[in-house]
């Protein structure tokens, strides 16, 4: 399982992302609200890789001062696959792209092999993910279930995190 860099929403942002996840769930769909892992939550991925070791965490708390900001969920976006994962794509701001590259710069040194290509500045899709393992016969009802009345979401990015999936444990870096 892969080691991460994530940007976190606040309360009110949250929820919003949890709503649809509820709403997905409610008709059976998958879901991220299927995950029972007590660190589960809405969040945004930065950087991905194989290994990340923890001391980059001091080197990421410095960046502190930049947060809360602002950002857009924007619409639904498909990624592929032999089963389709569905997310909210995060509009891409020139702060959240600013911060995109130099927290993957500054994370760098720390990360045992590459990072994933997906991650790299120039080739990531900032997005919140609503759920995975979609069959291409479930993506329609599910697309009406997320985009029924939800539109953008004016969120607010309030924390960063690194995720150690070997032990199970989320580190909050800021926030």
């Amino acid at each position: 399982m892969a080691h991460s860099i994530e940007l976190l929403l606040d309360a009110g942002s949250e929820a919003a992302v949890r709503t649809q996840w509820q709403a997905l769930a409610d008709v059976g769909l998958p879901s991220q609200l299927r995950v029972k892992s007590p660190t589960n939550r809405p969040h945004i991925t930065l950087l991905a890789a194989r290994e990340i070791d923890p001391a980059v965490d001091d080197v990421l708390r410095a960046l502190g001062p930049r947060f809360p900001f602002g950002c857009v969920l924007g619409a639904p976006v498909l990624f592929g696959g032999p089963r389709l994962t569905l997310a909210r794509l995060v509009v891409p701001s020139a702060e959240l792209l600013s911060l995109h590259e130099e927290i993957y710069r500054l994370s760098l040194p720390h990360v045992s092999g590459d990072p994933y290509p997906h991650c790299a500045p120039g080739h990531w899709t900032a997005h919140a993910t609503l759920g995975r393992r979609f069959t291409t016969a479930e993506i329609g009802a599910a697309l009406a279930v997320v985009g029924s009345g939800a539109g953008e979401i004016a969120a607010q990015v309030s924390g960063l995190r690194r995720w150690d999936p070997d032990r199970r444990v989320d580190h909050l870096l800021v926030g």
